[in-house]
């Protein structure tokens, strides 16, 4: 648990593939949802890729994960270079993906990313961690359930689907309410790398 190192849950063998999974699936469809916008998924995978690829270089270092009060996991420094790499090949794909976008990611490219990151988390045992620095994409996917089960309900029981968004996932609300996909696709980065530097911040604060 980040910031109460010292609280854990032993979740055995079916709590760890049930979370596993639900960590897994649910990345890889919020980042799916996030590609809408040119450059919009691909930089937060970036940022949230290279902060779990030092918590996996600390996780796999003795003396770092002790001093952290991280649980220590063999190998898993390993998964930094996979991270870099995840990085490095996003900001080549982001050069040809910033608007007016030259090159799409697509369900392939998103579908893979998100469930890369976690993965990766789950390896690092930093799933919370990934909830947090992930709050675009975690935002991105609520506001489709909302709306989604929102406009089902209202219509079975007035018999008219009503919107909470005007339209979903969250960024083409913002771009209905006239902020430029530019703005919108900044904005979501800004937020991210606070989330990122948040995220960063359970390393130390305890």
């Amino acid at each position: 648990m980040p910031f109460f190192k010292t609280v854990s849950y032993p979740l055995g063998m079916f709590g760890f593939i049930l979370l596993t999974y639900l960590v897994i699936v649910g990345t890889s469809n919020a980042v799916n949802l996030t590609d809408g916008l040119d450059g919009l998924a691909i930089m937060p995978t970036v940022l949230v890729g290279a902060a779990l690829g030092i918590f996996a270089y600390v996780a796999g270092n003795s003396v770092f994960s002790k001093y952290l009060l991280l649980p220590y996991i063999p190998g898993a420094g390993e998964l930094t270079v996979f991270c870099g790499a995840l990085a490095g090949a996003g900001l080549g794909f982001l050069w040809f993906n910033a608007y007016p976008a030259e090159v799409f990611m697509g369900d392939v490219g998103a579908l893979a990313l998100g469930a890369a990151l976690g993965a990766v988390a789950v390896v690092a045992r930093q799933e919370i961690v990934l909830f947090i620095m992930g709050g675009v994409f975690v935002a991105e996917t609520l506001s489709v359930m909302l709306q989604v089960g929102w406009f089902k309900y209202t219509k079975k029981r007035y018999g008219e689907g009503r919107r909470i968004l005007r339209m979903a996932p969250l960024h083409h609300h913002f771009e209905q309410t006239g902020w430029k996909e530019t703005q919108v696709v900044v904005r979501f980065w800004i937020i991210t790398i606070l989330l990122v530097l948040f995220g960063l911040s359970t390393l130390k604060i305890r």
